[in-house]
């Protein structure tokens, strides 16, 4: 029996059919058809302009219209527009602390620090209650376990409240450090500016020999004075 030939299997899957569509002729007859409508219908961004009735090889070049709901799915998960953090009660899961805009007796919002705490610590405790269970009766455990897993999306979901947060103080930090090296860069040219202006006034100050040919002053005695400031000049540079 011959042996059927080995398939190729790939983690990501392979590109949708529709890209054979992106030729470049297409890609010209669409622009044209772009702006003979632009022009017709007065409009300056031709981009903008939305076709109908195309042939069928440039359906797929324009894209489709944003969903009406604002919700679409890709390899079967949900997205959303807006994306926004679903509260627990829509996803029937019980709320084990408060909500963020309830206050405490002072009008002070709830310390989520303190929350984060709590839970963590109930956790711990039901996790030993739930081995006691087992040890002693199994069939109550169920009761536990849901306890159990209620706390955890809480505990998650508590902190995926602070990612805004999160995510804000992370631009700061990153602004901020981006200031810094700008500024110590900034810095770092000054002052090679000053150390190089220090040196062309130390080099400018130095006799020529040119200018006193007709000195009687011998050559080695002409350049004695100005040893100290041509060592001075090169160490600077250096």
């Amino acid at each position: 029996m011959e042996e059927e030939p080995a398939q190729v299997s790939s983690t990501w899957p392979p590109p949708p059919p529709f890209w054979e569509a992106f030729t470049p002729e297409n890609l010209a007859r669409i622009d044209e058809l772009r702006k003979q409508h632009a022009e017709r219908d007065g409009v300056n961004d031709a981009s903008k302009i939305r076709l109908h009735d195309l042939p069928r090889e440039l359906r797929n070049l324009q894209p489709p219209l944003e969903p009406a709901d604002g919700e679409w799915r890709v390899f079967g998960d949900k997205y959303r527009l807006v994306d926004e953090l679903p509260k627990l009660e829509d996803m029937q899961i019980r709320r084990l602390f408060p909500n963020p805009e309830d206050r405490d007796r002072d009008g002070k919002h709830f310390d989520r620090a303190l929350i984060l705490k709590r839970l963590a610590k109930s956790l711990l405790l039901n996790f030993l209650e739930l081995m006691d269970l087992f040890a002693t009766s199994p069939e109550a455990a169920a009761e536990k376990i849901t306890d159990i897993r209620d706390m955890l999306i809480n505990f998650h979901h508590l902190i995926n409240e602070y990612r805004p947060h999160q995510a804000r103080e992370s631009l700061i930090s990153m602004m901020q450090a981006q200031l810094d090296r700008t500024r110590a860069e900034t810095n770092a040219i000054r002052d090679a500016k000053d150390k190089a202006e220090r040196i062309m006034e130390g080099l400018g100050s130095l006799k020529v020999g040119d200018e006193l040919a007709g000195d009687s002053i011998p050559r080695k005695e002409l350049w004695s004075g100005d040893h100290e400031r041509w060592t001075s000049a090169f160490d600077d540079v250096a």
